[in-house]
């Protein structure tokens, strides 16, 4: 089924058509998935906030790392989940433990996110209060 699916939508330019297709699917998720919506929110208010506090290269890099670690497993997330509901409409343990070790996994990147957030912003903005 894989081959078929490639042969009928990739036949010239792959890679370009990859990218294409990697684009769609990104694009299909923020339009239909409420955490991906969520994410790409906090993620701007994220950006716009290291902007005023005008953060270094490394300070950035860290943030980006987060931001694109968190969207990355929501997308993964979100294919698991639809993978699963392709599979089964019923009830199936392996599915919901599937469904919730996928979901656990952004769970952990946006705690892990968030900790790294605070090392780096609460002292900015302890010191902009301060001062």
């Amino acid at each position: 089924m894989s081959s078929d699916y490639k042969d009928k939508r990739i036949r010239k330019n792959s890679q370009l058509s990859s990218f294409r297709l990697a684009v769609l699917g990104i694009l299909t998720a923020i339009k239909q998935e409420r955490n991906v919506k969520i994410h790409l929110v906090i993620s701007i208010l994220v950006i716009i906030l290291g902007i005023l506090n005008d953060l270094s290269k490394h300070e950035w890099m860290f943030i980006a790392f987060c931001i694109g670690l968190v969207i990355s497993l929501e997308l993964i997330n979100t294919a698991i989940e639809r993978v699963v509901d392709l599979v089964t409409s019923e009830y199936h343990p392996l599915a919901k433990e599937a469904k919730d070790i996928a979901a656990g996994a952004v769970f952990v990147a946006a705690i892990l996110s968030v900790v790294i957030g605070g090392v780096i912003f609460i002292p900015k903005i302890l010191q902009a209060i301060m001062s």
